[in-house]
């Protein structure tokens, strides 16, 4: 596992990130995500009947790009095998949503569950363009 680097870990507070999941015909499908950083690991929370889940079930590759909101000539990716589980008591998603001000609860359906899903740091690049 990578670290990722002390002068980009202020990413890892960033307001979102975008992931990106192999989709069932083999092309990519990016979203928007919010996220968790814990022990420089990112981790978030989805609805388990989102396209992403899926997408993730059948192909654990993903990749996670974080933009510097103040410019947009620095980012973070990280590359991994997406793990996934279960979280039947939304205990991860609290943790989510007191980040965002959110009540994850209120953008699922009712019966819904929520999964916690973890990308290694298999793979860490940085770019800072700015010069």
């Amino acid at each position: 596992m990578q670290t990722i680097p002390n002068d980009f870990r202020d990413l890892l507070d960033g307001p979102v990130a975008i992931l990106s999941t192999v989709g069932p015909t083999g092309r990519p499908q990016q979203s928007v995500i919010w996220f968790v950083a814990e022990n420089g690991t990112i981790r978030f929370s989805l609805n388990s009947t989102r396209q992403k889940v899926y997408n993730l079930s059948k192909n654990p590759a993903c990749s996670l790009v974080i933009v510097d909101p103040k410019s947009t000539q620095r980012y973070l990716e990280v590359r991994g095998r997406a793990e996934v589980e279960d979280d039947p008591s939304y205990t991860f998603a609290q943790k989510v949503g007191a980040k965002y001000g959110a009540d994850l609860r209120a953008y699922d359906q009712p019966g819904s569950t929520r999964v916690v899903v973890t990308v290694p740091n298999e793979r860490v690049r940085t770019v800072d363009l700015r010069g």
